[in-house]
């Protein structure tokens, strides 16, 4: 992704409304394996009853109740509407081996829905392929007739793997009224809609049991770019929910484009779904928001048991406490607090956008699940390039954990990427490795209408340490945030975040840093920072929870190891802060400084921890033998151990001749004469004359009294 350029996402630009190519391949994207959906026998699918249930039998006129049952039987398929005389039929039109269009054999009724019969058919123009013809329940209703004509109008446009095909438009005679009905042919795809998978997993598990949370994640992050696609032509889904959504073989496909409409149709009938559909659909109508909002829905309905959806909780969500799945992945949680949120502005700018912050909560969901880190690039931050609180000082009985340095910690972080189509873009692609006063100089005559410009300053002045004219500089690119239509730029809150950190004030920045996580939920980057907020004021357990976050979705972000170490021995875990300091990968730059903080942590007694033990002397001894070390530091570390294994032995009254710490026995007198040859050979690498001259005293002062 690089450091300074790229495109930003997630409020914080220009909104996005098309959407890349799936870039993931087959579902699950590499990150957790879908089952597959055998491929359906065609013939095996057709009804052979096909019959609209009584409960969803409605006037198309008027919305009364028609063709339900009484006491005295069932309710007739066909008839009047007694409150308004219009006719209604719920009835497939179409009979087997009936010949439509003059080439396309009907099998049998497929499905029913609410705005019409799908039936199988064979073309046999084309080798006798299986299809599937699409009409009317009712072709009396009117409005289902403006439906299927405004279906008809845009699916010839619509061409997209993960988006049903569509073959062919033909007309056939109404067997009732002799009128002619429009029949939308389509392919046929075997598989189960994402409900029917979904109640088929209640029925195997015996128990009201979701979707496994990355199978259903996998699924939205298929859904996403066939919507993004669907965007990007100027088309709006309107109706997505899981009945809408089949999987065949590993494959996706939106079927049902009947409530499809264009951006900037304001005319035709709206069609949605209750539970799924967005709260501001009647008065501001359907827009990229609205179908996101639906991604939002569906994606909730599938992985949680979700009771009330369509009632109390019609547009809204459960409160975090009140379901384990959100309290287990706070990430999640806010993915779709945002995806669903009652501000359309307040949503995901696009289907790209929203895939991308998907994939990386599904990254973190999945190392937690299966401790196997599942890194990936971010599209809206740099990485992590300077890494933080390196330097673990461990002293002889830890008593208070010591934060990195709140200027270490601004520098450390990732930098939010430069948005490609700012005005100011040219110029900061110059100005990446520049110094701050340089940088500052160079964009005194950029564009004034740049936020980019006005950020990069920011950032210079923090630097520097010039907070104020940071906080003003940060207040103009706010207003110019504000003045382009995007008042909740997540990139204010950032900085924000930086300035009170670097200022010392980290609970203030925590709460600016917790505005961003809401934003970006797949992101490293804002649960970083968090976890520095969080450890600064002491709030250790919240700030271990993150740390570990970071460090287990992505070991490239090393400063959450050391992080996590600081605030495990805050906390008196002195093996959990051994353990993730040792599991830095040796492909890293501060490998070694792990490995020698780890031997520092297992020979020193911390704070409220179990004693330190013979075994741990010897564990640092070996480990001190596998590092690669020069001379000097090799020697200082080795002095430490055994200076350490002295005061043990001194303290415990322990001897054990045949334990040996450095190939020395783990006596005093033994480790005397070891301390005595470190001090010595440190006193012949030391540069400085007084230095050699200590080192000399503290060899002759631990030495063992002996004969010569």
């Amino acid at each position: 992704t690089g450091t300074g350029t790229g495109t930003g996402t997630g409020g914080g630009g220009p909104r996005r409304t098309s959407s890349r190519r799936s870039r993931r391949g087959r579902l699950g994207a590499g990150l957790v394996d879908v089952p597959q959906v055998p491929y359906r026998d065609p013939a095996e699918a057709v009804l052979a009853d096909p019959m609209v249930a009584e409960a969803k039998r409605w006037c198309g006129n008027c919305g009364a109740k028609v063709g339900r049952g009484t006491d005295d039987g069932p309710g007739a398929p066909e008839g009047t509407c007694a409150a308004c005389g219009t006719p209604f039929s719920f009835l497939p039109k179409l009979r087997p081996h009936e010949i439509v269009g003059g080439q396309y054999e009907v099998i049998g009724a497929l499905a029913y829905g609410g705005l019409g019969w799908i039936y199988l058919a064979t073309d046999h123009n084309v080798s006798g392929r299986w299809v599937v013809l699409k009409g009317l329940i009712n072709t009396g209703d009117a409005t289902a007739v403006a439906a299927a004509v405004n279906e008809t109008r845009f699916l010839a446009e619509v061409e997209h793997p993960n988006i049903v095909k569509i073959y062919n438009f033909v007309q056939h005679p109404d067997p009732d009224t002799g009128n002619s009905v429009g029949y939308i042919v389509m392919e046929y795809i075997g598989g189960q809609s994402l409900r029917q998978l979904a109640i088929a997993h209640h029925r195997e598990s015996g128990r009201a049991e979701p979707l496994p949370i990355g199978q259903v994640l996998a699924y939205g992050l298929e859904i996403l770019p066939a919507l993004g696609y669907l965007h990007g032509q100027g088309l709006l889904y309107c109706d997505l929910k899981p009945d809408n959504v089949i999987q065949t073989g590993d494959q996706l496909k939106l079927i049902d484009l009947g409530a499809v409409r264009r951006m900037d149709d304001y005319t035709s009938p709206l069609f949605f779904t209750s539970g799924y559909s967005a709260p501001e659909l009647p008065t501001r109508g359907a827009s990229v928001a609205s179908d996101l909002f639906t991604v939002g829905r569906t994606l909730a309905v599938l992985s949680f048991e979700f009771t009330g959806y369509t009632g109390r909780y019609k547009t809204t969500l459960p409160a975090q406490d009140d379901v384990g799945l959100f309290k287990l992945f706070d990430a999640y949680y806010r993915f779709l607090r945002r995806a669903t949120h009652a501000d359309p502005d307040r949503r995901f700018a696009s289907a790209e956008d929203m895939g991308d912050q998907l994939a990386g909560v599904l990254r973190e969901i999945m190392a937690l699940g299966t401790g196997t880190p599942r890194p990936g690039a971010s599209t809206v931050f740099g990485p992590e390039t300077n890494t933080f609180g390196v330097e673990l000082v461990v002293p002889e009985h830890w008593q208070q954990v010591s934060s990195p340095d709140p200027g270490e910690v601004v520098a450390g972080l990732p930098i939010p990427q430069v948005h490609t189509d700012d005005p100011g873009a040219g110029v900061l692609a110059t100005l990446l490795s520049a110094d701050p006063r340089t940088a500052i100089a160079a964009l005194a005559h950029a564009p004034r209408e740049s936020i980019e410009v006005r950020l990069r300053i920011v950032r210079a002045r923090i630097e520097l340490g010039e907070l104020a004219e940071a906080h003003r500089q940060l207040q103009a690119a706010q207003y110019l945030a504000i003045k382009s239509g995007f008042p909740h730029d997540w990139r204010v809150d950032w900085y924000r975040g930086l300035i009170e950190l670097a200022g010392g004030r980290s609970r203030v920045a925590h709460v600016a840093f917790d505005t961003v996580y809401d934003e970006l939920p797949g992101e490293i980057a804002p649960k970083l920072a968090l976890a520095v907020s969080a450890e600064t004021v002491g709030d250790y357990f919240k700030a271990a929870r993150l740390y570990e976050l970071v460090w287990r979705t992505d070991r490239s972000y090393v400063s959450a190891a050391f992080g996590l170490a600081r605030v495990y021995l805050a906390q008196g875990g002195r093996q959990s802060a051994i353990e993730v300091l040792e599991s830095v990968p040796a492909s890293s730059t501060h490998h070694t400084a792990a490995q020698v903080a780890a031997v520092k942590i297992k020979t020193r007694q911390v704070y409220g921890s179990q004693q330190v033990t013979g075994s741990d002397l010897v564990a640092a001894s070996d480990q001190v033998g596998r590092l690669t070390l020069d001379a000097e530091r090799r020697t200082r570390l080795e002095a430490e151990v055994l200076e350490a294994a002295f005061e043990w032995t001194r303290a415990h009254g322990v001897a054990d001749p045949h334990t040996t710490v450095l190939g020395w026995p783990l006596t005093e007198r033994d480790l005397r004469f070891g301390l005595e040859d470190r001090y010595r050979t440190l006193a012949r690498l030391a540069g400085d004359a007084q230095r050699r001259i200590e080192l000399v005293d503290r060899a002759n002062a631990v030495r063992p009294r002996t004969l010569t």
